[in-house]
């Protein structure tokens, strides 16, 4: 019995609360409706409250340009909800109407009324499109009754109930002009006026001439659009954030898709006693196709500053500078950190010029870059470490970093400070490295100064067998130890000046590169994981390409690769192969694939880079 007592109190301690919950939350009296409609279409607009409002004190709205087909229609709900311990209630109260419109234009429904615990509280004004469609694409095929037609012919009375204009596939970009590096958003979008059960695959378009990255929309949208004066079901299907790299006119190619149509068809034919004439539902494929899409690419101003590596976009720049004081033969290191929004994946680390006793290693990259509609956003941050070899005091010259904005349409230069080091002895007691002036510190050379005791008077001293020194085996020993020194000495010089050269050192590991990314693809060939497959085969030939060649990120296109290839009398076979090979990833990332074409394109990749290898000799 107790038990039983137990629950009652409980249910009334629930009861209670959500009354409390709902007394305490804030009034909040809003309306809702579809912001378009066509002429002639019946919609609800609903006035919902989320108290308890007193009773005969709603009013509605004078509801101008429209006839009121039913309402108002009342409905209460609640909500009481207690999750890890933690209540949570709701309690709502809705008028329904059912409106059509009268004629098209754009008309706004007046605020409604409402009164809670004797305060008056107001709906928004809400605005709503209505827009006249034109008659043919209202007209729909008209069914015979009573037809004795055969079912093929049903089936062509199905097809004929979707007009050319009720399926629309459309590549909407967000500007059609713009500068070489500048961001262009594309959106692949389904325009239906006819319910769409599903799809049967596509292709989705080529790009081009464009570096192209997908964006992460989440779940696919669906709004209302007008199009040619008819009203759609736009559901935007892929995005994409467009870099054109390379100017003049460029053509996105068609992209294609086809969907299933459920029709609804009355059949006349089959007479059921009890529920009368029963309807035959089709599924009708479709192929939509898009148009051809032309964006103009216009060049980038000349006369940029030796400073500019290809960055569009606004950006600033922060510079962290070394200790001011450091000892000889320690370690510092000189930050840049480009933030802002841009082709941030093209950004190049600016140069920096250090005093010539100062020994420079490689450039660390560190990013942080976010994709949006509106283009890329966030930071490049770039580390020079270097240690200082002797001591002095030393002039830093500034680092200086240029980007295109083209908002402005012109070249701005952002540069840091430019500050002093002072370099001490070395803190350990190590030799420092003297700097002679008009020396290079590879022809610098450290002398002995050690004074050894002479003794005087007669040394005595009987040969027992001929010295090894001044010898013909000494001298020639001698000999080989100074061609071995020369030999080593001029090779090192070689690799040091190897290393400054960039482009040699970039030819070099090309080869080296792009096995290790073959590897990776041909691992992900295994686990049958395709676009992880084909995106590193598109890094393992486009950095190939890159590095071989010398060609910067931000020139790197199929035209500059073909050009550099014909350049260096590569076969133009070999340089067509390279063009098949990226055309053929690129569209096999969003169509199906088996193994075997994972196989094919993978050893093509391969036998293409052995190529060139032969073909080009650094």
């Amino acid at each position: 019995m107790s038990v039983f007592f137990r629950k009652i109190a409980l249910t009334l301690a629930s009861v209670a609360a959500v009354l409390c919950a709902s007394a305490a939350e804030d009034v909040v009296f809003d309306v809702r409706s579809p912001m378009m409609v066509a002429t002639g279409e019946a919609f609800r607009v609903e006035f919902s409250v989320n108290a308890d409002p007193d009773k005969g004190t709603f009013r509605a709205p004078a509801f101008e340009g429209f006839d009121v087909l039913a309402g108002p229609s009342q409905s209460t709900s609640r909500n009481f909800q207690i999750i890890n311990g933690q209540s949570k209630s709701s309690y709502n109260v809705s008028f329904i109407y059912v409106l059509v419109a009268q004629s098209a234009g754009n008309h706004t429904i007046a605020p409604a009324e409402i009164e809670v615990d004797g305060k008056t509280y107001r709906t928004r004004p809400l605005p709503i499109e209505v827009v006249d469609e034109s008659a043919a694409g209202q007209q729909q095929a008209q069914q015979p009754q009573g037809s004795q037609a055969g079912e093929r012919e049903t089936e062509r009375r199905a097809e004929g109930q979707i007009a050319k204009d009720d399926l629309l596939l459309r590549l909407v970009l967000s500007r059609t002009t713009v500068f070489k590096g500048e961001p262009v958003r594309a959106a692949l979008k389904l325009y239906q006026r006819v319910p769409v059960v599903g799809s049967n695959g596509g292709k989705y378009p080529s790009f081009n001439g464009f570096w192209a990255q997908q964006l992460d929309t989440g779940e696919q949208e669906t709004r209302r659009e007008t199009y040619n004066g008819k009203i759609y079901e736009a559901t935007t299907l892929v995005e994409y954030l467009l870099y054109p790299q390379q100017s003049g006119e460029l053509t996105i190619d068609p992209a294609e898709l086809t969907v299933v149509v459920q029709v609804v068809v009355q059949n006349n034919r089959r007479n059921d006693p009890f529920f009368g004439n029963m309807p035959d539902i089709y599924n009708v494929e479709r192929r939509l196709q898009t148009g051809r899409v032309t964006v103009n690419v216009k060049p980038l101003p000349a006369g940029a500053p030796a400073s500019f590596s290809g960055a569009v976009g606004k950006f600033t720049m922060e510079s962290q500078m070394p200790a001011a004081e450091l000892a000889a033969n320690s370690a510092a290191t000189y930050t840049v950190k480009i933030a802002g929004s841009g082709n941030l994946s093209f950004v190049q680390a600016p140069k920096l010029v250090l005093p010539q006793s100062f020994e420079q290693y490689t450039v660390k990259t560190t990013e942080s870059i976010r994709s949006s509609q509106g283009g890329m956003s966030g930071y490049r941050q770039f580390e020079y470490p270097f240690i200082a070899r002797a001591e002095g005091e030393y002039e830093i010259a500034p680092v200086e970093f240029t980007f295109f904005n083209p908002s402005t349409m012109q070249y701005e230069t952002l540069s840091s400070r430019a500050f002093t080091i002072d370099v001490a002895p070395d803190a350990a007691g190590g030799e420092p490295t003297r700097i002679v002036s008009g020396l290079s510190k590879e022809d610098v050379r450290m002398l002995g100064r050690d004074i050894r005791f002479i003794k005087l008077g007669k040394a005595g001293l009987t040969p027992i067998a001929a010295p090894f020194v001044f010898s013909g085996a000494y001298f020639l020993l001698l000999a080989l130890i100074l061609v071995f020194f020369a030999a080593l000495y001029f090779a090192l010089r070689k690799r040091i000046r190897d290393n400054r050269n960039t482009a040699l050192v970039r030819g070099r590991r090309a080869n080296k590169v792009a096995v290790q990314r073959f590897r990776a693809a041909a691992r992900y060939m295994k686990e049958n994981n395709r676009r992880a497959f084909y995106e590193e085969m598109l890094r393992a030939v486009w950095g190939y390409m890159g590095d071989k060649l010398n060609i910067p990120v931000a020139n790197l296109t199929k035209e500059n690769v073909r050009e550099e290839l014909h350049k260096r009398g590569v076969d133009v076979a070999v340089t067509q192969r390279f063009s098949e090979i990226v055309t053929r990833c690129e569209e096999a990332q969003y169509s199906p694939a088996g193994e075997s074409e994972m196989a094919g394109v993978y050893a093509d990749g391969v036998d293409f880079v052995s190529k060139i290898e032969s073909a080009i000799k650094r």
